[in-house]
């Protein structure tokens, strides 16, 4: 009686705050759906999830053991361990020929959290951040419980699925924009901009004032040219990354940002709030992972083979038109042949062929409805036993 007479009067007062009322992260939702397939002796392959199906690199894994058998994991610095933000430095230096100082860089949990602390350091509430669809939901979820207001600025073939300047401003001249945020690769279509492109993007957000974030999660996942970091471009940019994707460290929740000099102590001081610390542990397998490049040049060729699977065996199936698919390890699938609902396709292609794909909903809002993500991070094998189970499906 008295537990019910309190839930009674917790019930009238206790809700949850109109911030935290954002759209699921759907692939999620498609992975749970997966999980209840195998639960129930089902073998679902497992398209859905932007996770390689590989493990860290083992210089990283020989690294974590190392530090454990000392048998004290402390706090670090707020922005990192220092000879981890050197090793990242001195990465740019190598991948790009970039100089980049240390003290410039800072260390996250993985991209996520550095979002969080980009957007904290550089806009208000209220403030009204730009975002490309088709894109990477959380950007919007994220900048939307923070208080912002994400703008979403559709990308077409004749961009290649790229943001242009002229978009972009012609955004900012119906109501100021703040700041801007693009990915190459670009989750979730996989298409990557040339120097040229991001270098005039760049270009007409800074002479308008419009702070830059380029998300470059996906950088070594480059199979049609180079990626090229904005980093190179400009001091005034803000880059995130991680070692999630190429490096196949997704739990280790390990990442880095390369941030403008006058934004390093405001994000020391949020991050010394908001985390303290980024684990040591995984700080640790990070700096270690670098020397596991090779180990992971070779999964890459994987990711390659298996684009080279779904790019000609898709079509066979019914498949026919995809977006550029430049680098990462996504294929933007479009289903409108088929389907004016990419949810309900993505239900049932898991229920009937047993494959699990992201529906197009989940990364925009306005044409996703034609379009499947699929992920091709795991074995030939299974991209090849994935089309030949869409292609009786669909059949």
């Amino acid at each position: 009686m008295v537990e019910a007479t309190l839930r009674n009067r917790l019930g009238q007062w206790l809700e949850p705050s109109r911030r935290s009322d954002v759209p699921p992260f759907m692939v999620m939702d498609v992975m749970a759906a997966a999980a209840r397939i195998e639960a129930a002796g089902g073998h679902v392959i497992p398209m859905e999830v932007g996770q390689p199906a590989a493990s860290a690199p083992r210089t990283a894994i020989a690294a974590a053991h190392a530090a454990l058998d000392t048998g004290r994991i402390d706090y670090t610095s707020a922005l990192g361990i220092p000879s981890l933000r050197e090793r990242i430095a001195r990465h740019y230096r190598d991948a790009y020929g970039c100089t980049v100082s240390p003290d410039r860089v800072v260390v996250t949990t993985g991209s996520s959290g550095g979002f969080i602390l980009a957007f904290l350091s550089m806009f208000e509430p209220g403030d009204r951040v730009a975002v490309t669809v088709p894109g990477y939901p959380p950007y919007r979820h994220i900048l939307t419980a923070l208080g912002c207001e994400p703008v979403l600025i559709e990308t077409t073939n004749e961009t290649r699925h790229a943001l242009t300047g002229e978009a972009l401003l012609a955004a900012h001249r119906k109501a100021p924009l703040k700041g801007v945020l693009v990915g190459s690769p670009a989750n979730p279509t996989g298409t990557m901009m040339s120097k040229q492109a991001l270098s005039s993007l760049i270009a007409a957000a800074e002479g308008a004032r419009i702070r830059f974030i380029s998300d470059e999660i996906y950088h070594g996942l480059d199979y049609a040219f180079q990626a090229v970091t904005a980093a190179a471009l400009s001091e005034q940019a803000l880059v995130i990354n991680s070692f999630s994707k190429y490096f196949c460290m997704t739990g280790w929740r390990v990442g880095w940002m390369v941030v403008p000099e006058i934004l390093v102590r405001p994000i020391e001081r949020l991050q010394q709030n908001l985390s303290i610390s980024v684990p040591a542990l995984s700080q640790i397998a990070a700096e270690a992972a670098f020397d596991g490049a090779a180990e992971m040049e070779e999964i890459k060729h994987g990711y390659q083979e298996n684009r080279r699977i779904l790019i000609e065996g898709l079509p066979k199936a019914g498949l026919t038109r995809f977006l550029p698919a430049d680098g990462a390890f996504y294929l933007y699938a479009d289903v409108s042949d088929f389907t004016s609902d990419s949810f309900a396709f993505a239900q049932e292609m898991l229920e009937k062929a047993h494959v699990a794909a992201t529906p197009g909903i989940d990364f925009d809002p306005v044409h996703g409805r034609s379009f499947i993500r699929f992920s091709y991070a795991r074995s030939a094998e299974e991209m090849r036993e994935a089309v030949e189970r869409i292609a009786r499906w669909l059949r």
